[in-house]
């Protein structure tokens, strides 16, 4: 199943997105990680249609989202004019990877009145000179090059070379460390959709190394920032999903001391990669369809 494209429009532009469907009164916004687009959500959304409303959106600079990051807080702020265009009252926040932090800041920040908060190993679990000493080797030239290399971030391809790599991806797929376990044509609709036509005529892979570099380059002062802190200023239940072959995998016990900081929290674990939204979407929509059942 794949949803129907939906525009969202923001501050200074429109974001694009999948809307899912489905009944029940409860809408749920799937947020995506960085690299990836609502596409992704895919097959955890065909599980859920008969509860609840599903929307996946494009982060900017992201998928068919043409708005590119001009600041590091547009991609999270942006939320709040996504739900505000849905008209959602209280709806659940799901977001994986740079997603997850994305829905803890929006929600953080007031900006989103959540009833709950899923994050899909988006953890953010450093002090805020810890976490600036990680964000600073993004905006070097080494990082950037790595980048390049790994995905083709800022590639600009013609139409036939675009198709023969989303091909090349779904081949490699079962192999890959990040892809292995997701459904093939699934693969190939996420590659697809990271390429925007450019005016001329060329197709751009997306995100590009410049808005990795904008979005890595949080304020130190700001009251709302990728470290641990953040989770002071939310107050909805959130459920922390941990993959064991996660990003976050080692640091359980931090993770765990975030949930028994406040009342509403859970940490659910899982045997997963990082990519759980493609390679787990069963385990994934049990999880955010509980949420839905405690949170209509």
């Amino acid at each position: 199943m794949l949803g129907s494209q939906i525009e969202l429009p923001v501050g200074d532009g429109v974001l694009s997105g999948l809307d899912f469907g489905g009944e029940g009164t409860t809408g749920v916004l799937l947020v995506h990680g960085s690299g990836h687009n609502a596409a992704v959500w895919t097959d955890v959304a065909s599980r859920l249609v008969d509860r609840c409303h599903l929307v996946a959106v494009d982060l900017r600079g992201h998928g068919h989202s043409a708005p590119v990051s001009s600041t590091p807080e547009q991609y999270w702020r942006d939320l709040a004019d996504v739900v505000a265009a849905l008209e959602w009252d209280r709806p659940v926040l799901v977001g994986h990877s740079t997603g997850g932090y994305a829905v803890t800041a929006a929600t953080a920040a007031g900006l989103v009145d959540a009833a709950a908060l899923c994050v899909v190993d988006g953890m953010v679990l450093d002090d805020r000179d810890t976490a600036a000493l990680a964000q600073a080797p993004w905006q070097g030239p080494e990082a950037a090059e790595r980048l390049r290399e790994m995905f083709r971030y800022g590639w600009r391809a013609g139409e036939q070379q675009m198709h023969a790599y989303v091909e090349q991806c779904v081949r490699e797929a079962g192999t890959d460390w990040l892809n292995a376990g997701a459904r093939p044509e699934l693969v190939r609709e996420v590659i697809r959709r990271t390429f925007l036509r450019r005016a001329d005529g060329l197709w751009e892979r997306r995100p590009t190394i410049e808005e990795i570099a904008t979005v890595s380059a949080p304020d130190p002062h700001a009251v709302i920032y990728p470290s641990v802190d953040v989770y002071a200023h939310v107050r909805c239940p959130i459920t922390f999903l941990l993959p064991d072959r996660g990003f976050y995998a080692q640091r359980r016990d931090e993770v765990q001391a975030v949930v028994d900081a406040a009342p509403g929290r859970e940490l659910i674990e899982i045997a997963a990669n990082h990519n759980v939204p493609m390679t787990q979407p069963a385990d994934l929509a049990t999880v955010i369809g509980e949420l839905v059942r405690r949170h209509p």
